[in-house]
């Protein structure tokens, strides 16, 4: 290290940094103005409830809370309350640094950030209330070719979102931010209007608007107890009395999982220890004409911003350097805690002020004018839990938020459209709070927030792994048989396989945003399905038993498809009142008003509390009981499949016997089982439900019989190019709570005659009526080493014009596929489009679906003397 740069870390050090990192700082700093915290103001109320009733009560007047409040009330929600412990901002809050972006990685967040950012642009003059919000842009720096591609890949995910993004090259980086060291930037990512905002005036903004509209904020009042009724209401205690209310929100930052224990819930959330350093005035900063972009350069895991004549930065450590405050898990928060700091530790972000005086030379002759340590909510995979809480009757949530200057004007509105609406307005599944369940422990959470703050500025690949934390106790029962055969993947908690290894091949996890490790081995593993026989681990499937007098009443309520008879199975969608398809399962009748209802293992506790909510709702006799980790399930799928199962059992498997979509409970090799015929791979096959510790005696009995066949292993790679192939649509992906049924080409399972008033038909008669402005199309791509996943843009005549959902390489067509969304006048078979993959518009053509028949198809047709495609 160079004596300068020793000086200037000296400088940065300011006094007393060093001591007890995870004691309490035993003094208030001092304000920073213009939007870097706000803990020398302070805004005093005097306590009252005010009311005994309330239609909801929000507990916590963090920026996520007062922005619920604030948009329920201007909705035209009357008796909204929100109770604050302490003070509004108290917690996180207060102390933010306030980066506001339309970036996001993800798909649907991007939608809540646009929203936050059009609603602080106009909070001001809304108000009255001053919010300091500034939008000079942001720069993500790309210092690596990888960094490049990956922001390619970011730039194609984005051209169907209205919000601006530009891959912008060194010149124009240099041109924005003057001060960058030129030496380390290949080029970069360009958001304008980005940028920061003061979250204590932002939050005293939307307080001003909630009370304008009558809401209702009482602080000092700490809840001490919440009590459910039968009715569905809850008794909100507080020391200054009870407050009776239809449902509660709890935003209570970090201390929301103090909320969650007074019902009985764990929720999965840590504090982690964040920290930012400000600067004293910078001439060259002061200098300037114009405020300089938020940068972040990646490399160096920082944020870095201009506050008044410095600048300001903020490191994300590594998860063996950065700091948990886990004992607020075992201990409970301090309770006096509200805007209090921890004690600062320069050593911890070394490195990272290192690369940022390397990427910003004039860092190194800047003073300290703060150190800011303060605690912020992760959840295990950084983002927050949001909505409705599965098992408790009008609990919602809005907790764990890592970024809540830039979610909470698009939670508070997302939410607020959801309670008054019934749905959600749009789908939002990765911030559903009962994407965890009782296997989320403590210890889990503990490993996976660590590895999520390390991992905040790593590379985001395509199919992304990450390990900490796994396996998590909910493991299938072969999951000790095939772990070291084969690249696991995590969904819901479970271990997957996703692609199995054999001799010669590069086996672990190599992420590239090209064809990488597992392509050969994935094209082995389709051809072994297609011509031979495969065995898959499907044990993650949510699986829920429904049974009851009024079962039949309330699935054909449920769903838009006919309830099944007996001994037979159906794809099913639960749509939402607006027609959107909130999910999709398999429903098989097994006995007299006895159901078996399968899901995928990311949406078990979001459909399940969907069907209890309409039991509670429509007062059915129905008992639901949770299936999923006491049963296990095997899919086996190819020609062989029924000569190997046959071997097995003495029930006829033949197809005048067992016909394709039928259900039947028999034993196999004596193990007993629920055998449906159905399988997402389009071929031949079952898949078989079983008691889960049975899992490797059934395996390897079915294993033993299909030697001779060649049986072998498969994974979900695989799988999901074989249903890609057969044009099977995949929830999630060409079906959501943004997609109705009728564009994503699902006709065949909504009956719209059937007697049954289901949830959605009326508005899916009316979104008949009107026609469809969009369809779901099935494309082939021309394309080299690189292959559609979804989400990417599809263009036509210069202009972004939809987005693929899915794909994949076809290992029949040699060529990629996808679906894609586009407007119907492009919709017709022989359309010519492109897509956009990795900075590059690939030919693409829209052809009938599907690329190959399924196997109930061909045998129908070979039965009719048809030659059958493959």
């Amino acid at each position: 290290m160079s004596a300068v740069l020793r000086a200037a870390l000296r400088r940065l050090r300011p006094p007393g940094c060093g001591g007890r990192p995870d004691a309490l700082a035993a003094a208030a700093l001092r304000p920073l103005g213009g939007g870097a915290g706000a803990q020398g103001r302070k805004e005093t109320q005097s306590p009252s409830l005010g009311k005994d009733r309330a239609d909801t009560v929000i507990i916590g007047g963090g920026c996520v809370g007062v922005s619920l409040a604030y948009h329920l009330a201007k909705a035209g929600l009357k008796d909204v309350v929100l109770l604050e412990k302490s003070e509004l901002t108290a917690g996180s809050t207060w102390h933010a640094a306030g980066l506001t972006t339309y970036f996001h990685p993800g798909i649907n967040l991007k939608k809540i950030h646009s929203y936050s950012i059009k609603l602080y642009e106009k909070l001001e003059e809304e108000t009255g209330q001053a919010v300091g919000f500034h939008q000079p842009g942001s720069i993500r720096i790309a210092s690596t070719p990888t960094r490049v591609d990956e922001f390619k890949y970011q730039m194609t995910r984005a051209g169907w979102h209205p919000t601006e993004q530009y891959l912008i090259t060194p010149e124009k980086v240099q041109e924005l931010f003057p001060l960058l060291n030129m030496d380390m930037v290949l080029a970069g990512l360009y958001n304008p209007g980005d940028g920061h905002i003061d979250p204590y005036s932002l939050t005293m903004a939307l307080a001003a608007g909630a009370r304008k509209y009558g809401a209702q904020l009482n602080y000092p009042v700490q809840v001490t107890n919440l009590n459910s009724r039968s009715d569905g209401t809850w008794e909100v205690e507080t020391p200054l009395g009870t407050i009776r209310a239809k449902r509660i929100v709890n935003t209570a930052g970090f201390w929301a999982r103090e909320i969650g224990k007074m019902i009985g819930l764990q929720h999965p959330l840590i504090p982690v220890h964040h920290q930012y350093v400000v600067t004293s005035t910078i001439p060259e900063v002061k200098a300037l004409k114009t405020e300089l972009p938020v940068i972040r350069d990646l490399e160096g895991s920082y944020y870095l911003r201009q506050e008044r004549d410095g600048l300001l930065f903020g490191p994300y450590e590594s998860e063996e350097k950065m700091k948990l405050q886990d004992s607020w898990v075992t201990n409970g928060v301090p309770p006096g805690f509200g805007k209090e700091l921890f004690e600062s530790d320069l050593d911890r972000i070394m490195e990272h002020i290192e690369a940022a005086m390397e990427m910003v030379p004039v860092l190194k002759n800047a003073d300290i004018v703060n150190t800011i340590a303060g605690p912020i909510t992760y959840s295990p995979d950084i983002l927050p839990m949001v909505g409705p809480h599965q098992g408790v009757r009008n609990y919602w949530v809005a907790i764990g938020f890592g970024y809540g200057i830039i979610h909470a004007g698009g939670i508070g509105r997302y939410l607020s459209d959801w309670i008054l609406e019934g749905e959600p307005p749009f789908d939002l599944i990765e911030l559903d709070p009962n994407r965890y369940g009782k296997w989320t422990t403590t210890e889990y959470t503990a490993a996976k927030a660590r590895e999520s703050y390390g991992f905040n500025n790593i590379v985001g690949y395509p199919k992304e792994e990450r390990f900490a934390g796994r396996p998590t106790e909910r493991t299938s029962g072969l999951y000790d048989l095939l772990k070291s055969k084969c690249s696991m993947g995590f969904h819901a908690g479970w271990e997957q396989p996703h692609w199995f290894y054999k001799p010669g091949d590069e086996t672990g996890y190599k992420p590239s945003f090209r064809r990488t490790n597992w392509f050969d081995p994935v094209g082995r593993e389709y051809k072994q399905v297609m011509e031979k026989v495969g065995v898959i681990d499907l044990s993650p499937f949510g699986k829920f038993k429904v049974k009851g007098t009024d079962s039949v009443k309330l699935l054909d309520h449920l769903f838009a498809n006919v309830v099944p008879k007996v001994g037979s199975t159906n794809i099913s969608h639960m749509l939402t009142p607006r027609g959107k398809v909130y999910a999709e399962l398999t429903v098989s009748q097994l006995y007299p008003g006895e159901f078996m209802l399968v899901t995928g293992s990311g949406s078990e506790l979001h459909d399940l509390r969907w069907i209890e909510e309409e039991v509670t709702r429509g007062g059915y006799k129905v008992e639901i009981e949770n299936m999923t980790d006491e049963m296990g399930v095997l899919g086996v799928a190819g020609p062989y499949a029924r000569q190997i199962l046959q071997k097995l059992t003495s029930e006829d498997l033949s197809d005048g016997s067992f016909k394709f979509l039928q259900s039947r409970h028999l034993k196999l090799s004596d193990i007993a089982v629920t055998a449906i015929r159905i399988s997402y791979t389009g071929e031949l096959g079952w898949e078989l439900y079983h008691r889960k510790e049975d899992s490797v005696a059934l395996y390897s009995a079915i294993m033993e019989a299909g030697q001779k066949e060649g049986i072998d292993n498969f994974g979900t790679y695989a799988l999901n190019a074989l249903r890609l192939e057969k044009g099977f649509r995949a929830w999630g992906a060409e079906m959501n709570c943004d997609t109705n049924p009728l564009e994503a080409g699902l006709d065949y399972f909504v009956k719209l005659n059937k007697p049954a008033d289901f949830t959605g038909k009326r508005a899916l008669k009316q979104i008949k009526e009107k026609g469809l402005k969009r369809r779901l199309v099935y494309l082939t791509l021309e394309t080299d080493n690189v292959d559609p996943e979804g989400n990417e843009s599809v263009w036509h005549n210069g202009k972004v014009i939809g987005n693929t959902t899915s794909g994949s390489f076809s290992y029949s067509g040699q060529q990629s596929l996808a679906f894609a969304y586009v407007p119907t006048e492009l919709s017709k078979v022989g359309q010519k489009l492109e897509v956009e993959l990795l900075g590059k518009n690939y030919p693409a053509t829209v052809i009938q679906e599907p690329l190959v028949l399924t196997e109930p198809t061909r045998m129908r047709l070979q039965r009719r003397g048809e030659s059958p495609k493959i």
